[in-house]
């Protein structure tokens, strides 16, 4: 324990229970639960877990609350959890064609197959508090194709287009190709 702040462990065990009556806020109200932050703050739970490397919903909610909401400090207390458990082992790669895809943006294509989709986002929202907030309906999957798939097939179209290209030239072309 660090006790070089002036009041020692007292102080700190001051500080402690300051900080609890704090993260509990008014009395009146139903303390907030664990379940309530993994479903109503599923975007804060998403980071904290992203943020500190540990897939738990559970663990990041209570993270989450413990921090009184700082996300920063929910990170950094998930990441501490984090180093206290044993590796058990290590993820094995993922079959991407098979992802279900909400969200692809790409900077250096920007003609992917299947668009650009940008998902559920904030991006292009006015940052204004909408009080009617409410969740309706529901969002159809796009499958779209995989970008090593699209790559090649684009690779050749390209080569059937030089080879049309040499071919209605009178083959002069195909003779520098292969120089």
């Amino acid at each position: 324990m660090y006790v070089a702040v002036k009041g020692g462990e007292a102080a700190i065990a001051n500080a402690h229970r300051l900080l609890a009556d704090r993260r509990r806020g008014d009395r009146s109200l139903p303390a907030i639960g664990i379940e309530q932050i993994v479903e109503q703050l599923a975007l804060a739970v998403d980071r904290v877990m992203a943020e500190a490397s540990l897939f738990d919903r559970t663990l990041a909610a209570l993270a989450v609350r413990q921090s009184r909401g700082d996300m920063i400090e929910a990170i950094f207390l998930l990441r501490a959890y984090r180093t206290t458990l044993p590796r058990f082992g290590y993820s094995k790669p993922l079959d991407t064609a098979e992802m279900t895809i909400e969200r692809r943006i790409s900077a250096t294509y920007k003609d992917l197959p299947g668009g650009q989709l940008l998902g559920p986002t904030f991006d292009y929202t006015h940052r204004l508090l909408d009080p009617n907030v409410q969740a309706t309906g529901f969002v159809e999957h796009l499958k779209l194709p995989h970008y090593v798939d699209f790559q090649a097939e684009l690779d050749l179209v390209r080569r059937m287009r030089r080879e049309f290209e040499a071919a209605r030239n009178g083959g002069e072309d195909m003779k520098e190709a292969a120089e």
